[in-house]
């Protein structure tokens, strides 16, 4: 059955704002030949797009210029304003952006433990207000946060989980009440992994499991292009993940006995120290560079015996990734986060050689390149998605 006028006109229309914000800038005849839309039609959909202020004539295409058929339109990048979130458990980092993901502004705040919940929550909404204000911006369209803990997979609420600080939750009902702004809110390993699919080591993947390693560890899992949450928002919770080698097992409250205690950063600081590699005291916890990645780098530096050390790493590393691989075949485990980051392509391949003597499933290893900035990458990638799929859907 066709489509109706106004249904073509919207998905044209649609088309023409996906390639000038991929392709662009872009002239008219560049845009009728990438379209396949005819002469008239195109001309139709420019001044449609420039009328709702979508597009607008950003130069004159060759060296000489040519009049109208010589105009280059390209996305009216300040129609709307974005903003991204990572929440940590002692900071919070704020960017601000243009609709094509451009950066204006950011700024970093470290937010004390001892800080009351009301107290932090208003901290940060200060620092994101301050920040658009520098970056110039009018009223945020859409606001993407990328917090620890689970995220209600019906209502997109950030649940309430033990060890982490209420201040985030609190956070989020503040910036949903005063906002004008479409508030987002996704765990921080989920985001890092859309990130990377984007635009870091898994381009050219649509099915992966990204591992977070930083102070703690965490799990994203996309299958098919699509981020798979589970049933409750807890896909991924692999610090939980029962391993040969650990005393005891993990509780319902923590993951003490868990895949946690093999590689989050406290033991594998522990893990450095037993091979000579010095790891700087206040490092191992809080929102500093997990002392992970710098006994990795240590390592790799030939610091100690930085050979053994990653072997072992990379042997606890494996544990995971196999079960993994057995339960969900993903072809490829990203290690991301700041040790995967730091590790590289050297902690990758240790990883994939033991990984692959542990299982008959066929997995690449990669190292992430994003490292800690992929969190706040990956929801301000959120944001200007939920902003572009209202703006790019013009209307008539």
């Amino acid at each position: 059955m066709p489509a109706s006028p106004s249904t073509a006109r919207a998905i044209n229309d649609r088309l023409a704002l996906r390639l000038l914000q991929q392709d662009g800038p872009l002239t008219a005849a560049q845009l009728k030949t990438l379209t396949g839309l005819s002469r008239p039609t195109v001309a139709d959909l420019v001044e449609r797009l420039q009328g709702a202020g979508l597009i607008r004539v950003v130069g004159e295409a060759g060296a000489e210029r040519r009049g109208p058929n010589a105009r280059l339109y390209g996305i009216a990048a300040d129609r709307a304003h974005l903003a991204a979130l990572d929440v940590r458990t002692g900071s919070v980092a704020v960017v601000v952006a243009d609709l094509l993901g451009a950066t204006l502004a950011e700024a970093t705040l470290p937010i004390g433990t001892d800080t009351g919940t009301e107290a932090a929550a208003e901290q940060a909404a200060a620092l994101l207000a301050r920040t658009a204000r520098e970056a110039g911006a009018g009223p945020l369209h859409s606001v993407g946060i990328g917090a620890p803990g689970l995220i209600d997979p019906v209502t997109g609420d950030l649940r309430d989980t033990t060890g982490l600080p209420a201040w985030h939750r609190r956070l989020v009902r503040v910036l949903q009440q005063r906002l004008p702004a479409t508030v987002l809110v996704e765990n921080e390993t989920n985001l890092a992994a859309v990130a990377e699919h984007r635009g870091g080591a898994a381009t050219d993947r649509d099915t992966f499991v990204l591992f977070w390693l930083g102070h703690g560890v965490g799990a994203a899992v996309m299958l098919d292009g699509k981020l798979r949450r589970g049933a409750s928002g807890g896909a991924g919770e692999i610090g939980f993940l029962p391993v040969p080698g650990i005393p005891g097992t993990p509780s319902a409250l923590n993951c003490d006995g868990g895949f946690h205690a093999l590689v989050g950063s406290a033991p594998v600081c522990e893990l450095a120290a037993a091979h000579g590699i010095a790891v700087p005291p206040g490092t191992a916890e809080g929102d500093k560079e997990p002392g992970a990645a710098v006994a990795v780098r240590a390592a790799l530096a030939g610091e100690g015996d930085g050979e053994g050390f990653l072997d072992a790493l990379a042997g606890r590393l494996a544990l995971g990734a196999a079960a993994i691989a057995a339960v969900l075949d993903p072809g490829c485990v990203l290690l991301a986060g700041e040790v995967g980051h730091a590790g590289g392509d050297a902690l990758a391949a240790r990883v994939e050689e033991r990984l692959t003597l542990m299982s008959p499933l066929r997995t690449e290893v990669r190292a992430g390149r994003l490292g800690g900035a992929a969190v706040l990458r990956g929801a301000l990638l959120t944001a200007r998605e939920a902003a572009q799929d209202e703006l790019f859907t013009p209307a008539g």
